[in-house]
């Protein structure tokens, strides 16, 4: 169990439950140790969900976690998001979520779940991201102080701006339909895929 999963699970699960489609196939980007997948479910009975992360160890938490959700949670996949092609080997999917990813991952894989969004979704598609940003001067202290500390641990990782986040998705055929303020100077981010023109 994730103690930051814990701490934030439900109000995460009740953001969801407001943004996914009905009878939604949702594919989870860095799925941790799975326990979103079964708070959403759990919420919304008519969703199916499929939990994805590049490390075993987390799914093999994700598939135990699975067993809570009625057969409803998908065996995980093994997606890796720094390979440009990732969405090939996702499947169907209706929303994509991603939560508390982006910043300890290299930039690419913010462009590459961006890409591969665009790819996988029809028109009026929502990707849901959580975790911490970076607002100029509204930035919130602790989020500074964490961007250091990450960097300190990899120069790859950081707290991302959000200008820089919204305008990879908008490259994308993207809008930035919400955000919403969340535990610990954490953000909701609703994207929805726009009309091709």
């Amino acid at each position: 169990m994730s103690p930051s999963a814990a701490r934030n699970r439900t109000p995460i699960a009740g953001m969801l439950a407001g943004i996914l489609p009905e009878n939604a196939q949702v594919l989870e980007i860095g799925s941790g140790t799975g326990e979103h997948a079964v708070a959403a479910c759990l919420q919304r009975p008519d969703i199916c969900w499929q939990p994805s992360d590049p490390d075993a160890r987390s799914r093999s938490s994700q598939a135990a976690w699975a067993s809570e959700a009625d057969g409803r949670i998908s065996a995980p996949l093994a997606l890796d998001l720094r390979d440009p092609d990732w969405f090939a080997a996702a499947g169907a999917a209706d929303a994509l979520v991603c939560i508390n990813v982006i910043h300890i991952s290299p930039w690419i894989v913010t462009e590459h779940l961006a890409a591969g969004a665009a790819a996988l979704l029809e028109a009026g598609g929502p990707v849901y991201l959580y975790g911490p940003y970076r607002e100029g001067e509204a930035t919130a202290p602790s989020n500074l102080e964490f961007d250091r500390s990450l960097k300190s641990r990899n120069p790859d990782w950081g707290v991302r701006a959000l200008s820089d986040v919204v305008a990879v998705f908008d490259q994308a055929g993207f809008d930035l339909e919400s955000r919403a303020g969340m535990p610990a100077n954490n953000l909701s981010l609703v994207f929805r895929k726009r009309e091709a023109s």
